[in-house]
């Protein structure tokens, strides 16, 4: 009678290493191949076409694409490398061309903006809407296709980083892999971090058309947007009353909403007063259970001091973690 050998703990974690990498390895190949195909639509539905009617100067085709036909090649000749099992040299390889995804994100902005104000022309709304409408694109639309470089960028970085993981030191490839996955990790964390930028300017604009009053110039300038709301301000005498407040990275912005007289600037405010929080000492009174009542925060400043209160205590100490760092973030500790 046949009887299995004894087990090999080595060999099976090999074999699911093996399994894996083949899963991944599968993986990446299969959506390089759907992510080129939709890269190619683009360039040649819309890049090709605008350039060859002059619809857009170069100057505006470079705003709203950036360098989309560079990433397009750069994923053909990945491909390449793919189809023939080529992993640990053709992903190194294709790192050379990663600092186009960098560009990519740093021209965002100015993609959407461009693209937006385009689109507001009759005649090219019309053209992008019956390109769109061509069945290769499967019912997606330019606004939808044009974030697409970005989101592959994050997929690289999982699949890479599983792929090296999954190959054995022994491998002829290891080392290729595991510079790859590194490489690509840390092209997505400056990606990101511009992305963060971007998205903290757009608050900071948002925030900027929201307020009037002479405290309120100059937001749009080195610092950080953390968190907003209304909150209670209680005076020595008299009844607390609501203001809208901004919490940057270095100042805390009080402002009280314009009276309904203004019609025209309905949901604006006026800034109050802007304080620094490198000057704030934080306190809270009360509020530390999380049970029902509310809480009461005190902000102390050289020449004045807060009050602050909230009948949610959950919102409260939202508030007090985001002031905390605020404080640690201008006064350049840690804050983490």
């Amino acid at each position: 009678m046949w009887s299995p050998g004894p087990r090999c703990p080595v060999r099976e974690q090999r074999a699911r290493w093996e399994r894996k990498r083949g899963r991944t390895a599968l993986e990446l190949l299969e959506t390089e191949h759907r992510y080129e195909e939709q890269l190619g639509l683009v360039a040649q539905y819309f890049l090709c076409i605008l350039r060859a009617k002059g619809t857009l100067q170069p100057a505006e085709l470079q705003a709203v694409f950036g360098p989309w036909e560079s990433i397009h090649v750069a994923s053909q000749e990945l491909l390449l490398h793919l189809e023939a099992g080529n992993w640990g040299a053709g992903l190194e390889r294709f790192c050379h061309h990663l600092e186009l995804y960098t560009r990519f994100a740093a021209n965002e902005e100015q993609s959407r903006a461009t693209l937006q104000k385009w689109l507001r022309k009759k005649h090219f709304r019309k053209f992008v809407q019956l390109q769109e409408g061509r069945p290769e694109f499967g019912g997606l639309r330019l606004v939808d296709l044009l974030p697409l470089p970005l989101k592959r960028l994050q997929q690289y970085e999982n699949l890479v980083v599983a792929l090296a993981e999954n190959t054995g030191p022994d491998s002829s490839d290891y080392q290729q892999l595991t510079r790859a996955a590194l490489k690509l990790s840390e092209v997505t964390q400056q990606v990101s971090a511009i992305g963060r930028e971007h998205e903290n300017g757009r608050q900071l604009h948002r925030i900027q058309t929201l307020l009037s009053g002479s405290r309120a110039k100059g937001l749009t300038k080195g610092r950080w947007f953390l968190r907003q709301g209304w909150l209670l301000v209680v005076p020595p005498k008299g009844e607390p009353k609501s203001r809208m407040f901004f919490l940057f990275s270095d100042a805390l912005l009080m402002a009280k909403p314009r009276s309904v007289l203004y019609i025209l600037h309905g949901g604006t405010f006026i800034c109050q007063a802007l304080y620094p929080m490198a000057q704030c000492q934080l306190r809270r009174i009360f509020g530390h259970s999380g049970g029902p009542g509310g809480g009461l925060l005190s902000l102390s400043f050289p020449h004045e001091k807060l009050l602050l209160m909230s009948m949610d205590q959950e919102a409260l100490s939202r508030w007090y973690h985001s002031l905390t760092i605020a404080i640690r973030y201008a006064l350049n500790l840690p804050w983490f």
